[in-house]
């Protein structure tokens, strides 16, 4: 008669133990894909900012180019 209450106690202590394991693993697949997601959202927003930048600098540069003269090679002097 003391078998069966044993057995549903280490049974109970078994799933007790899974339970909590499956809960962290679940804890750190959670967290998991919140960073991916928060690089992946950081990683868009340098990429705009980045793609902003250069369009700024391609718009800047054209307007530099046409004031200055081309620079003309000279020889050198003996």
């Amino acid at each position: 008669m003391s078998n069966p209450p044993r057995i549903s106690s280490a049974r109970r202590n078994a799933e007790a133990l899974l339970s909590r394991a499956q809960k962290r693993e679940l804890d750190f697949k959670l967290e998991q894909e919140r960073a991916m997601e928060a690089t992946a959202l950081k990683t868009a927003r340098l990429r705009e900012l980045r793609l902003a930048k250069e369009a700024a600098d391609r718009s800047a540069v054209p307007a530099k180019a046409v004031r200055s003269r081309p620079k003309v090679r000279r020889s050198k002097q003996k």
